[in-house]
């Protein structure tokens, strides 16, 4: 059955956050799977391994610890979010074939704008030149995911500088901007969400 979308527009890190864990608690073998799509108020987050020490200089951007995979990033207006509420054991999906199957949503959305993004199997996310312009970061219980993605399009890229992103002290940043692309966000979350449900039901 194809997944629920719903829009939240721009939404505070936490609340959401608990939501998620929320719907995922109480869901049951019959619940619809959902696609969340909003974007986020300005926050650093650290994912389950986060070290505090890749966290430069937040300034005035507060730090949450979160219980997604992965390390520190930046969320903000103008970057997509994509949640991903799945029921994996119904799916018969895996762990790394999700990871998998997130990065080439967003693949395949940035090559419907001819932008050419890759993989990194060492690194998950996605990459434009070695730059990176989508992140993953997930939490799988009770075989079901939560958390998701997020990509890039129209934002402040600066707070980035003040962390080491993902871990990697030298990693820089893109967005769909930088390529003269202009899409809304939420137009662009919606057209990842597209990708993702023909992927889940192909």
């Amino acid at each position: 059955m194809p997944a629920i979308i719903r829009n939240l527009g721009l939404q505070p890190y936490e609340p959401i956050w608990r939501d998620m864990q929320t719907f995922t608690q109480d869901r049951t073998e019959d619940t619809n799977d959902e696609i969340w799509l909003l974007k986020h108020s300005p926050v650093y987050t650290l994912g389950l391994n986060g070290k505090m020490e890749h966290v430069l200089n937040p300034e005035n951007i507060p730090v949450i610890n979160s219980d997604r995979g992965g390390q520190v990033t930046y969320h903000g207006p103008g970057q997509a979010i994509v949640y991903t509420l799945l029921d994996l054991k119904r799916l018969q999906l895996g762990v790394r074939p999700l990871v998998t199957l997130l990065e080439q949503a967003m693949i395949t959305t940035l090559a419907q704008f001819d932008i050419t993004a890759t993989a990194k199997p060492e690194a998950p996310g996605v990459y434009v030149n070695n730059k990176k312009i989508g992140s993953i970061g997930i939490r799988i219980r009770r075989n079901c995911s939560y958390h998701g993605l997020s990509l890039n399009n129209n934002m402040d890229l600066a707070p980035f500088d003040r962390i080491n992103t993902c871990g990697f002290k030298e990693l820089q940043v893109t967005q769909l901007a930088d390529f003269d692309i202009n899409i809304g966000t939420g137009e662009l979350a919606a057209q990842i969400a597209r990708n993702i449900d023909n992927a889940l039901i192909s």
